[in-house]
């Protein structure tokens, strides 16, 4: 029986550190996939487990080319991946953490997607949300976002920078971007989780597509790095009452560093908005520096309110005036 095709366009940029526990299992997966990569780069963080181990049993057997990179002291999450990513000779790059389980047809379906659409800079995917031993939890990371029909309508309207800039709605474990995406957004900037900045940057540039089908099984298991945390009103109501000013702070130099980009921006990014950005960032600033007793945020939210910067800018809508009105300094 003759093996899958393989595609030499794509490259799988995997990062790991200590994943002894759920490495084999994304490897297998990837080794399943109905068409292959034409490579897979990994790049490791400095594991102490039997992480190397596995990964050079797996090179020894895999269907494709694996180069395997070892960090000679950590770089970080982040770090980690824009050296992996750095070193692929792909076209088309797709992330992977070291403890998802890929389904068979995850890099056909994104594929087929930018063939239909030579124009596309990114493409994402749904997840099923797993625990540790792989059971379904009953939701997906899609429905844990709270991805609503009116921000999906402006991404297929051609809008992904405006609502990408209101808040990231892109996962980099699903994702499948351009190099020349990486090329125009490397270095990472520091204040920016890669898998944002590569997400934003991409919209920028052009299009972005989400897919609906869950393509990854992506699993939650207590050391994620990066997890997930459902929605539930009491979240909702607990995030309310968490301190936020060095977190408005923090998204503000971000956007700040989103503005210096895109004024020294190598490659054109006819998808942004300069003036929107200027404003996130502004806007972000102002919520930082509010006054530390809530009495005295009343007046400049109130009148704030009206001028429509929470539901343009804030993550959470209006929902945010409350945040802005009741969270300890």
């Amino acid at each position: 029986m003759p093996g899958a095709p393989v595609d030499a366009r794509v490259s799988v940029s995997l990062c790991t550190y200590n994943g002894e526990a759920f490495l084999g299992d994304q490897l297998a997966s990837i080794a399943r996939q109905t068409v292959l990569p034409g490579e897979i780069v990994i790049s490791d963080d400095g594991s102490t487990d039997g992480t190397s181990v596995i990964v050079e049993r797996f090179a020894a057997t895999s269907p494709v080319p694996v180069r395997f990179l070892r960090n000679p002291t950590a770089l970080g999450v982040t770090r980690n991946f824009e050296r992996a990513i750095r070193a692929t000779v792909g076209d088309l790059v797709v992330l992977s953490d070291q403890d998802d389980v890929w389904r068979p047809d995850r890099l056909e379906r994104a594929l087929a997607a930018f063939d239909a659409r030579p124009e596309l800079q990114l493409v994402c995917s749904d997840a099923r949300l797993v625990g540790a031993d792989g059971a379904p939890l009953g939701t997906t990371l899609f429905a844990s976002l709270s991805i609503g029909p009116h921000e999906r309508d402006r991404i297929r309207a051609g809008d992904a920078f405006g609502v990408l800039l209101r808040r990231n709605l892109v996962t980099g474990a699903t994702a499948m971007f351009r190099r020349a995406v990486f090329d125009a957004a490397a270095p990472f900037p520091a204040p920016w989780v890669h898998d944002e900045w590569l997400a934003i940057v991409a919209a920028s540039r052009g299009p972005i597509e989400f897919l609906d089908e869950p393509l990854v099984d992506y699993r939650q298991h207590g050391a994620n790095q990066i997890g997930i945390v459902e929605p539930t009103l009491a979240y909702k109501i607990s995030r309310l009452m968490q301190p936020g000013r060095q977190r408005n702070s923090d998204i503000a130099d971000r956007v700040a560093g989103l503005a210096s980009w895109l004024d020294d921006a190598r490659d054109p990014a006819p998808r942004a908005d300069p003036s929107a950005v200027v404003a996130k960032a502004a806007f972000e600033r102002f919520r930082a520096d509010l006054a530390p007793a809530r009495w005295r945020r009343i007046l400049p939210v109130m009148l704030r309110a009206p001028r429509g910067e929470y539901q343009r800018y804030a993550s959470q809508g209006a929902l945010d005036i409350l945040r802005d009105l009741l969270q300890p300094a």
